[in-house]
């Protein structure tokens, strides 16, 4: 069906948009920082998802889109990285705003050292599976970079991903076949590690904590900022 990608990006934001004027929520508050970190965060992601569709690392199943590409990307695809960040931005801001988060660093360590751990591990074993290694580069560079600047924010940030993983798998499961007759986005396994998480790439799972980082990262700062 062609509707399927839109329906699939449209069904990942309506409950957080909706609940965004939330009287206790208030998420709408902080939506010109929400929206300028998703458009910042957008663009270095766009950038590299047009370079891989181009080289053949992934492609899209149009048999689930409108048909109307930009830069070689279905306009669906440019969607996912509004939707999709939304959502958890939305879901990181309640976690923050609903729950007291402890001085206790125990699950910020574990989860930074296993992240930067498998990253490693990625880089060295399979230098020459191009989504594996720019993920594990990218990923790590990102989080050096956080904890360089000591930033305060990694423990929520966290337990949100934690907490998002279902819906994440979801999401993924079904643009990557889950329950469809065939994927909406087909990945060349010649240039991953080609295990698979059911129907999902090992990989997402990195490439999502990366994307979603970012947009934080970004949305963090601006924050800070009063932007």
């Amino acid at each position: 069906m062609k509707w399927t990608y839109l329906l699939i990006n449209l069904g990942s934001i309506i409950i957080p948009f909706i609940f965004s004027f939330h009287p206790k929520l208030k998420f709408s508050a902080n939506w010109k920082s929400a929206w300028l970190a998703i458009v910042l965060a957008l663009i270095p992601f766009i950038i590299w998802d047009a370079y891989f569709t181009a080289i053949g690392v992934w492609s899209f199943n149009h048999d689930y889109t409108l048909g109307l590409d930009i830069l070689g990307l279905p306009l669906e695809e440019w969607l996912f990285f509004v939707c999709i960040p939304y959502a958890s931005l939305y879901t990181y801001h309640c976690f923050k705003k609903l729950f007291e988060f402890n001085a206790s660093k125990k699950i910020e360590r574990i989860a930074t050292a296993l992240i930067l751990s498998i990253s490693l591990f990625a880089i060295i074993q399979f230098p020459d599976r191009i989504y594996t290694f720019t993920t594990a580069v990218l990923l790590i560079i990102l989080m050096v970079y956080l904890l360089v600047k000591k930033v305060t924010w990694l423990k929520p940030f966290f337990i949100t991903y934690a907490a998002i993983l279902l819906p994440f798998f979801i999401v993924n499961g079904l643009l990557t076949g889950w329950l469809l007759d065939s994927p909406v986005v087909i990945y060349n396994n010649n240039e991953n590690v080609g295990f698979r998480l059911n129907t999902i790439p090992v990989e997402d799972v990195f490439y999502g904590c990366l994307l979603l980082l970012l947009n934080t990262t970004i949305y963090e700062y601006l924050l800070k900022k009063n932007i």
